[in-house]
């Protein structure tokens, strides 16, 4: 399916309403694609909550893997949509917060929250759990 962006009027006409059909936009395509990877959205809003250390958002993932979500952090880091906070302590603590591009995503995100509860089941482990 190729999506393109509504046309607006006058001067808020952006370079994804004037694509010809059949084209992607390449800053919505990197977007969905940046936003859109295995974990990054669960990480960016358990980040929405706050600044976070690496563990803790470990541990709140279940199955996200060290070497995963590093990777996933340095690339939020490279987008600038976060920053990694180290304190010189011992141990070293690292903490990561959001940045304003990142705080940005917050309404998709709540958009996307609505979206998902209206249309998608939730998971049987947890539908079992509610029934309980």
């Amino acid at each position: 399916m190729v999506t393109r962006a509504p046309r607006r009027n006058g001067s808020e006409r952006s370079a994804a309403a004037s694509q010809p059909a059949g084209e992607i936009c390449p800053k919505f395509h990197k977007t969905v694609e940046l936003v859109g990877k295995r974990w990054t959205g669960a990480i960016l809003e358990l980040l929405m909550g706050g600044p976070q250390r690496f563990t803790a958002l470990r541990v709140a993932v279940p199955g996200l893997h060290d070497r995963l979500l590093s990777e996933r952090l340095k690339e939020l880091e490279a987008e600038g949509m976060l920053r990694r906070h180290v304190f010189p302590e011992t141990p070293v603590l690292i903490e990561y917060a959001l940045t304003e591009k990142g705080r940005d995503l917050e309404k998709v995100l709540a958009e996307l929250h609505h979206w998902a509860d209206r249309w998608i089941a939730a998971p049987a482990a947890e539908r079992r759990g509610r029934s309980s």
